[in-house]
């Protein structure tokens, strides 16, 4: 599934004007523990967090994730959006928790069976 997809399906608000939304979506992680998700988050996935500061970016770019959403409505600094932008690392916002966009999410790339 395509990033512009998921935007539409999840209802997401992009908060990064200009990026890239062609990007493949392969899987999600959610966590908000940086160093856990850079041990476990894989490339191509979209990582559901509410964490919101510039080092989010940091990792995404790093683990070469599809994009970022924040969950609950967390607000974003300007400087996050700004790096986000430079990088190419797509950042969305939702006022769903973290586990209404997993469970959709989830639903939406692989069925409503588990796996």
């Amino acid at each position: 599934m395509k990033l512009v997809e998921l935007v539409e399906k999840l209802g997401l608000k992009i908060l990064t004007e200009g990026v890239n939304l062609n990007k493949n979506v392969e899987g999600g992680y959610a966590g908000d523990l940086l160093s856990w998700v850079m041990a476990h988050a894989k490339e191509n996935q979209v990582w559901i967090t509410i964490q919101s500061h510039q080092n989010i970016v940091a990792v995404a770019s790093l683990l070469g994730l599809s994009g970022i959403i924040l969950a609950e409505g967390v607000p974003v600094d300007e400087n996050t959006l700004k790096k986000a932008k430079e990088e190419n690392i797509p950042i969305f916002s939702s006022n769903k928790t973290s586990f209404e966009l997993c469970g959709i999410l989830y639903n939406l790339l692989y069925g409503s069976s588990f796996r």
